[in-house]
């Protein structure tokens, strides 16, 4: 029996289920997607003890920075563990398209990533004392679509990795640019204009825009409402892609 092409809501909550279950006998990949992020806050807070005005500056911005690294290291390994392993392959045999199968993982990291979020948003704000203008709710919505960006954009590499060493090889290549480029260490239009011209088609740096953007306004600006849609648009596009780029088994 052939997958389907249609996407059906039974078939995508089944997949996040298995997802989940498999993530609830995984301690260590638990613990680097809630964990992590905020032991990296924590540091981060009292690296910079002296100077709680540098912390407000860049803390918001690794808010939504530290969620996006790792959920795109988890998400990237484990769809290619599924593909190696031959489980990809006899899942696609079932009554389960591609579109299915990309939008459980979507959905189960996802999840994850409400949980990782809420925790890194939590803490940063009431505990470590980030000095937010604007909602703390806002500060987390960005903080969650920032770790479905992560998501979406380890789905799709993971079609071109075939090992797991390679999967991370991607991050220098899909990641690390965009670190360099999205404001975090000079603002964007202090850039040569040919980074600044690439830096605006790279989504984390509307990721680190719209956190400076709840930083420093008390009210929804547009150009947070433009952020947050480009940021969430990118992540549609990404996860649409990688379910057409899906491949059963690695070559």
């Amino acid at each position: 029996m052939t997958a389907t092409s249609a996407l059906s809501l039974p078939r995508t909550t089944a997949t996040a289920a298995r997802v989940l279950r498999q993530l609830r006998h995984d301690p260590r990949t638990i613990a680097l997607m809630i964990l992590v992020p905020c032991v990296m806050l924590f540091l981060l807070r009292y690296v910079f003890d002296g100077s709680a005005r540098t912390f407000d500056t860049i803390g918001a911005s690794l808010l939504g920075i530290f969620p996006l690294i790792t959920m795109f290291l988890v998400t990237s390994i484990a769809t290619l563990r599924e593909r190696t392993s031959g489980t990809l392959e006899r899942l696609l045999a079932m009554p389960l398209g591609k579109g299915d199968l990309i939008a459980g993982y979507a959905l189960a990291f996802g999840a994850v990533a409400v949980v990782q979020s809420a925790l890194a948003t939590g803490l940063a704000v009431w505990f470590l004392g980030l000095d937010v203008v604007g909602s703390p709710w806002l500060l987390l919505l960005v903080a969650l679509l920032d770790a479905l960006l992560g998501t979406a954009l380890g789905l799709f590499v993971s079609a071109f990795a075939a090992s797991e060493f390679q999967a991370v090889q991607f991050m220098p290549a899909v990641i690390f640019p965009q670190l360099l480029l999205c404001g975090l260490f000079t603002p964007r239009d202090a850039m040569h204009p040919v980074l600044e011209a690439v830096s605006d088609v790279l989504p984390m740096s509307y990721a680190v825009d719209g956190m400076n953007e709840v930083l420093h306004h008390a009210d929804l600006t547009a150009a947070f409402l433009r952020d947050i849609t480009i940021v969430a648009a990118v992540a549609l596009l990404v996860l649409t892609l990688g379910a057409a780029t899906l491949k059963r088994r690695s070559a």
